[in-house]
């Protein structure tokens, strides 16, 4: 019974969510009351609350990691957009034929994303494009193509994306071998949306606008923005080595890293007059960052982890294997899935499944959880961590990305999936 109303609920939520523009209510809204909700309902059919609020407080403090992360990179951005910092890397690009630049955007959101991580690299190439192209069309399709550039580029690296990491510490994907087997797959996953969108973007005529932004980027530049760009980028970039240096999670090394910008900015801008000294500080970016996708983030991973507290993510994955005999289709199917459901739940079911006697470290089966869990979520921009940031940035409509980018997620991760099968 409880699984049957927390699946409707879930249907439902998602429903109204994605015709946001008709039902007229905030998604954050929807996702915070169907959090909480089927928590609620977990609760009341349960014979063991106790145990369950043990779960709830485990459960909160995964999300709560995921939300500082999220909340301390934003800010950071937001401190680095304060400062003008995004204008050297515009003032770079303007110049830039409008032929080549998309590419140039994709590919570098593809390599940053396996540096730092899809979630930090979305937030930051959007600030520059939002920055460099007028709001319309082309920025559209250009945020779209960074979603999927930023979750194919997570897919290959072992500190690219959550699911990633969880399979690296775990034991099952070793480093070398990982970016060895999915770099090639990763990368047809982005290069086909890639050639797509262009040439769509070419045939309806919508480079011209690029023009439109030139001379405000142009006179926009101010001193210190360089220094401030670096400072926060070489922060941004030492939290996986932060990671790996102090076994400490991601989201401390991010607080670490905003709290020494922190002090940066605060040195350099002491000499400032109070009103501009205000518009240059942390608590001017944290009135700034996205705070409503922040708690939209929120109830889709208490939606997501009451799911998971009821074994209905473990059922699932059951039922799949039990009515699909080969393992490919099962885990392309997962791919699927994880457009619906966080690919971090996903990911930790089929850890609890199988062990490593089932499946030996570095088998094809973990590789391609790796690949079809974290590309699989640019098929739905709800699917992914960049796809909801992005939605929250740019204020993008689930029907619109469903209408013009999903076709091409799926394109690209079939295609990325049979590259690997042949290869293997």
């Amino acid at each position: 019974m409880l699984k049957i109303v927390l699946i409707s609920l879930f249907i439902i939520s998602y429903s109204f969510i994605a015709f946001e523009q008709i039902v007229k209510i905030n998604k954050s809204a929807i996702a915070l009351f169907s959090g909480v909700l089927s928590w609620i309902f977990v609760m009341t059919f349960s014979s063991a609350p106790i145990n369950l609020n043990t779960q709830l407080g485990v459960h909160i403090s995964e999300i709560a990691s995921v939300l500082f992360f999220l909340m301390g990179a934003m800010t950071i951005v937001e401190l680095i957009d304060a400062h003008n910092g995004f204008d050297v890397i515009t003032q770079k690009l303007i110049d830039v034929k409008p032929v080549y630049l998309i590419l140039i955007i994709g590919f570098m959101t593809f390599f940053l994303s396996a540096v730092l991580d899809n979630l930090t690299t979305t937030i930051l190439i959007v600030s520059v494009i939002r920055k460099l192209l007028p709001e319309g069309k082309l920025r559209l399709y250009f945020v779209g193509l960074i979603i999927i550039s930023a979750n194919a580029g997570g897919a290959w690296s072992p500190i690219g994306d959550v699911t990633t990491t969880m399979l690296w510490i775990g034991g099952q994907t070793s480093s070398n071998l990982l970016i060895s087997s999915l770099f090639l797959p990763s990368l047809i996953n982005l290069i086909v949306p890639l050639f797509i969108i262009y040439f769509i973007i070419h045939k309806q005529k919508l480079f011209s606008n690029i023009l439109v932004n030139k001379v405000i980027i142009s006179s926009s530049y101010r001193s210190g923005a360089l220094f401030i760009l670096i400072a926060g980028l070489f922060i941004l970039l030492a939290v996986p080595l932060f990671k790996v240096m102090f076994n400490l999670p991601p989201f401390m090394g991010i607080l670490f890293g905003l709290g020494l910008l922190w002090c940066i900015t605060e040195i350099k801008n002491r000499r400032r007059d109070d009103v501009d000294k205000n518009n240059h500080s942390v608590a001017f970016a944290l009135r700034n960052i996205d705070t409503p996708s922040i708690l939209f983030f929120l109830g889709i991973l208490l939606s997501i982890s009451s799911l998971e507290t009821c074994g209905l993510l473990s059922s699932i994955a059951l039922n799949i294997n039990a009515s699909i005999s080969n393992q490919n289709l099962v885990l392309l199917f997962t791919g699927l899935i994880s457009a619906l459901i966080d690919n971090v739940p996903l990911v930790a079911a089929y850890q609890g499944m199988y062990s490593l006697n089932d499946h030996a470290s570095d088998s094809s089966f973990w590789h391609l959880l790796a690949y079809c869990s974290g590309t699989g979520g640019s098929i739905l921009i709800i699917g992914s961590a960049a796809g909801v940031v992005a939605m929250g940035i740019e204020k993008i409509s689930f029907r619109w990305y469903l209408n013009y980018i999903s076709f091409l997620a799926i394109l690209g991760y079939l295609l990325g999936f049979m590259t690997y099968l042949i290869l293997n």
